[in-house]
């Protein structure tokens, strides 16, 4: 299979530093990749670092990245000490980094969510096996439910081993807001996202719930993570995962959690949970890089 080299490491111009007591050299960077289009990231998630900073004792900072890839790669090198991954981030990053998942989001009181293959409700096309030789859009190669999990379902249920033959053309976007996007000013002929990505594009597009169809949905995936990396020190990792926990209680920072990921809670997570997707990751190796 043709092999998709992931970008490397990027960081958006973006840093915002938070109050707390320690010198600058001790603060802890929190990394974030925007899941849509969302230019002020970095001004919302503010109060977040703030109140880390608060709980911790310590500075706090939080760092927008250009794609999961690139927050994979910084906190590898020791730049990013707390990641928001997916779940493909986090099994890329513990394979390679040894990165320790401590906590996942939970979203309508569930701990995982699908995949969906989205096409224009004009398009003529009403299921898979009508995808063929079509352009697809997705958001990044490393997103569990724009890549990794549709190719996946392909090639468990309809015998597609190799995606970028299967379709005619294939693109990244960027974001899942750009990908249903794409689809929807018919620049694409499918867009495979997280479901169901289309109620975050209601204001802008305020028919794109009937102009967008979704024709098929994968199994589950994990929710997204709070991933820490192994060096960190152990009592440190407790405190971190004691004050994410502590959110839960507090209304103002589940709610900018559920602006940023649409995240209604923070629940404990284990290594195991992720093994679904360590498998498919096995399955299209090839196909996603860090390198």
């Amino acid at each position: 299979m043709k092999k998709i080299l992931m970008m490397s490491v990027g960081v958006m111009a973006l840093s915002l530093a938070a109050c707390g007591n320690g010198d600058e050299e001790d603060a802890l960077v929190m990394g974030f990749v925007p899941s849509s289009d969302s230019d002020n990231i970095a001004s919302t998630v503010e109060p977040l670092a703030d109140e880390l900073s608060e709980i911790l004792g310590r500075p706090v900072e939080g760092s927008v990245m250009v794609n999961y890839s690139g927050l994979v790669e910084a906190m590898g090198s020791g730049n990013v000490d707390i990641g928001f991954l997916p779940a493909l981030g986090y099994v890329q990053g513990e394979e390679r980094y040894g990165f320790e998942v401590i906590l996942k989001s939970e979203r309508n009181g569930e701990d995982s969510y699908r995949a969906q293959f989205v096409v224009h409700e004009e398009s003529g096309i009403d299921n898979i096996e009508d995808l063929e030789g079509k352009s697809w859009v997705y958001p990044d190669p490393a997103s569990p439910a724009g890549f990794l999990f549709p190719a996946t379902h392909l090639a468990e249920n309809y015998g597609v081993e190799d995606v970028q033959s299967f379709f005619g053309e294939e693109f990244q976007a960027g974001s899942n807001d750009g990908a249903l996007v794409s689809v929807y000013e018919g620049e694409a002929d499918v867009a495979t996202t997280f479901e169901d990505a289309r109620s975050v594009l209601t204001d802008d597009y305020p028919d794109i719930m009937d102009t967008l169809k979704v024709i098929e949905y994968t199994e589950a995936i994990p929710n997204d993570t709070i991933t820490l990396i192994e060096e960190l020190d152990e009592d440190l990792k407790a405190e971190i995962k004691e004050a994410f926990l502590s959110f839960n209680e507090n209304e103002e920072m589940i709610q900018i959690m559920n602006d940023v990921y649409r995240w209604d809670g923070i629940i404990e997570a284990d290594p195991s949970d992720y093994d679904i997707v360590r498998d498919a990751y096995n399955l299209f190796r090839d196909d996603i890089s860090l390198d």
